[in-house]
């Protein structure tokens, strides 16, 4: 078996993914008279929970993952963040390589709700690596990666901010039933409302009080009674052509 050690020498956001991304630069130590073809690494993210301090806000936003506080002696479990494959190419002794780690802001996945209710500090995460390596002076060896290979880092909570912040700055995720999706759409057409916060704000009583949809009430409601008036005001012609008659007369 090809002993190959694992280090994780920090990590920053991708600026230039497509959807929210963290990019974990790893160093990868095999035997110097060791010449590594490939590695076909399977790489599992893991947050330990119980390797931080919490302030009373950040545990109040995390009763729903953990409980109450007087719990978490039994309850700070890890929470799986991802699992991403690597496939590295050939070296000897030494080389350094980087691990893109898509993330998602659902906050009905359990790490997404972590990292959001942090304020500030750094991420405790464990990095545990399996796979084959490719090893061997002429041709190659298949060997497996040992299963203890494991690398453990401090993520700043800035950094996972980073990359959610370039993609959807200032805003969050609500994942709904298909059905209910739809009734929702259908309301907001039925209503004329131009984007989905103003939906949901008519929806929970919080909207602006000038609406174009009051605007066309008081204008529906305002016509019939200037049209009434008119009527009520006007005369049949037979009474116009009698007082005509009657002038004439005097």
């Amino acid at each position: 078996m090809t002993s190959i050690s694992f280090a994780c020498t920090g990590v920053r956001a991708d600026p230039y993914a497509a959807g929210p991304a963290l990019v974990f630069r790893l160093r990868i130590t095999a035997p110097a008279d060791v010449r590594v073809h490939a590695l076909a690494l399977r790489c599992q993210l893991r947050i330990e929970p119980a390797r931080r301090r919490y302030g009373d806000a950040e545990g109040g936003r995390l009763t729903d993952l953990f409980g109450e506080r007087s719990r978490w002696a039994g309850t700070l479990h890890p929470v799986q963040f991802a699992q991403v494959p690597l496939l590295v190419g050939a070296f000897t002794g030494e080389t350094e390589t980087d691990l893109v780690v898509p993330c998602t802001y659902d906050m009905d996945v359990s790490a997404a709700r972590y990292l959001a209710a942090l304020d500030d500090g750094d991420v405790p995460l464990l990095l545990l690596f399996s796979g084959t390596a490719f090893a061997g002076p002429g041709g190659f060896q298949v060997t497996p990666v040992a299963w203890d290979q494991e690398a453990a880092v401090r993520m700043p909570v800035k950094v996972w901010r980073e990359a959610i912040d370039a993609h959807f700055p200032g805003c969050g995720w609500l994942r709904l039933p298909a059905d209910l999706m739809a009734e929702l759409l259908a309301y907001r057409s039925r209503h004329a409302l131009p984007s989905w916060e103003a939906t949901v704000r008519e929806l929970l009583g919080t909207a602006p009080t000038t609406k174009p949809t009051q605007t066309t009430a008081t204008t529906q409601t305002t016509a019939p009674t200037r049209t009434t008036a008119t009527t009520q005001a006007a005369k049949p012609p037979q009474a116009v052509k009698a007082a005509q008659t009657a002038k004439g007369e005097r």
